[in-house]
């Protein structure tokens, strides 16, 4: 299974080191922010798929931060604040917060809120939670991709790259498509990059990788998932 990145944006020690090993249990890959600024540095450099955002940092309002993250990363945010005024929570939800728990909070509601949060992601974009292709299964809410009863292991820029395939299936999506959401830092997005992983991608999970079935080139174009319909 490949991990789930989520970054957890707090200024007290206590509460991440809970939440970090609340989100670890739950299988997440975990990467922390003391302040708002390390925040935005690190969901620009890291793109995680969700995001826990504190609304008392030292730096700067919570509530700005919302708008700041939107526009850097396309994860959900889940507000776990102190403040429990309504006009707090409305305007959170409003600047685009996927959810809102208050402190103190049960760890297993906030792993259920999460869960919730990256489903509720995955159906926006239109995607299915289980995409099938042939003896592969693409487990997108749980990030675990099966070739029959094998799990099959992928880098995380391999299945980033699997991944927005099997959000289009049957669809070409374009190499500038692909290029700008996994390599968003690269100057110079160059398709040799792409290539590099949709050879491995196939070397993993077509029965011959030399004639692909699964993962096929549109030359000149992109690539397009063959999914069952």
């Amino acid at each position: 299974m490949n991990a789930i990145r989520v970054l957890l944006v707090d200024d007290d020690l206590h509460i991440r080191r809970l939440l970090h090993s609340t989100l670890e249990r739950g299988g997440y890959e975990v990467i922390e922010a003391k302040t708002a600024a390390e925040a935005l540095e690190l969901a620009a450099r890291h793109q995680p798929e969700a995001v826990l955002l504190d609304l008392g940092l030292p730096d700067r309002d919570g509530l700005e931060i919302i708008q700041l993250l939107r526009q850097r990363t396309p994860a959900p945010i889940l507000v776990i604040s102190a403040r429990e005024a309504t006009d707090h929570k409305v305007a959170a939800l409003d600047l685009g917060a996927a959810d809102y728990v208050t402190k103190p909070f049960d760890s297993d509601e906030v792993l259920a809120r999460l869960r919730a949060a990256l489903r509720d992601r995955l159906a926006v974009q239109g995607a299915a939670p289980i995409v099938n292709a042939g003896q592969v299964t693409i487990d997108l809410t749980n990030r675990a991709i099966t070739r029959g009863d094998e799990e099959v292991h992928l880098t995380r820029k391999e299945f980033s790259v699997l991944q927005q395939l099997a959000q289009h299936p049957g669809r070409v999506v374009t190499h500038q498509k692909i290029l700008e959401a996994n390599w968003p830092h690269e100057a110079d997005r160059r398709v040799d990059y792409l290539r590099i992983v949709i050879r491995n991608l196939r070397q993993k999970l077509e029965d011959d990788p030399a004639s692909p079935r699964l993962i096929i080139n549109e030359l000149g174009v992109g690539y397009r998932l063959i999914a069952d319909l």
